[in-house]
């Protein structure tokens, strides 16, 4: 496990943690949602976490809204929500992360390609004092089971450039699965990304804002419903933009957005 450098304030470290929220962007996804939440529910409450689950529908074309009508009706924890603005999984996200109101969030796929069990793990890393939790499917007990060679070959030159560029050790950036206090999510305010660039808007904010990380090793699998709404070829230039946008603010802001304590 590899911790940033900077030490984490005793006050915020004996921040105690009551309420775990799961934001869940959902375009078209009825055939996996049923399935992937109440296992997420189900991991959770037998690890006694208290959470609630909300679940984005970004305009679907399918059933995905009467699936999550269901599953609210059946999992008490299940919040559905409705993107009506502009669609994006950016936007969905953020739809998201307006609306959770739990102390610290996790930002999860609706495919099954994310473990409820790394979840846990992140929960007890931010109940530990961290403030944000990355997961890493490419470091030392990190596994990406399925991965399509072609985008394994891109996934690996992007996070390359970003960890040479921004100096970090993080080799998984563009991972969307990851986790953060409440307040690191208000300090990286306001968001640009309205697509899957956002994936890599918030842990470079953070990063750059001054919030403490940790990044941990998680298992990743690929979907065995439904399909990949990630088109590289139409996110690269976005993924480039949000990138230089962020590493411009951390070279020529003079710390104008980073936090005052």
């Amino acid at each position: 496990m590899l911790h940033e450098k900077n030490v984490v304030p005793m006050e915020q470290q004996e921040q105690q943690l009551k309420l775990f929220s799961v934001v869940i962007p959902a375009r078209n996804e009825a055939a996996s949602l049923e399935k992937m939440v109440k296992r997420l529910d189900q991991e959770l409450t037998l690890e006694k976490i208290d959470h609630e689950i909300l679940v984005v529908d970004d305009g679907s074309s399918d059933n995905t809204w009467q699936v999550l009508e269901q599953l609210s009706q059946e999992v008490s924890a299940v919040r559905p929500l409705k993107n009506d603005q502009q669609h994006g999984y950016g936007r969905a996200v953020v739809r998201g992360l307006d609306d959770f109101v739990g102390d610290a969030v996790v930002i999860m796929m609706a495919d099954e390609s994310d473990d409820p069990r790394d979840a846990v793990r992140y929960w007890r890393l931010l109940a530990d004092g961290h403030e944000c939790v990355f997961g890493s499917r490419f470091s030392c007990g990190g596994a990406a089971f399925g991965y399509p060679k072609v985008k394994w070959a891109v996934n690996r030159l992007a996070n390359w450039f970003i960890k040479i560029l921004f100096r970090i050790q993080l080799n998984d950036t563009t991972n969307a699965f990851k986790a953060y206090r409440r307040y690191v999510i208000e300090g990286c305010r306001p968001f640009l990304s309205p697509h899957f660039n956002l994936t890599v808007e918030l842990p470079l904010k953070a990063i750059v804002r001054g919030y403490t990380w940790v990044v941990t090793p998680v298992t990743w699998r690929n979907r065995e419903q439904g399909y990949s709404k990630l088109k590289i070829k139409e996110m690269g230039s976005r993924y480039l933009f949000i990138v230089l946008y962020v590493w411009l603010e951390k070279y020529f802001s003079q710390g104008d957005y980073r936090r005052s304590g």
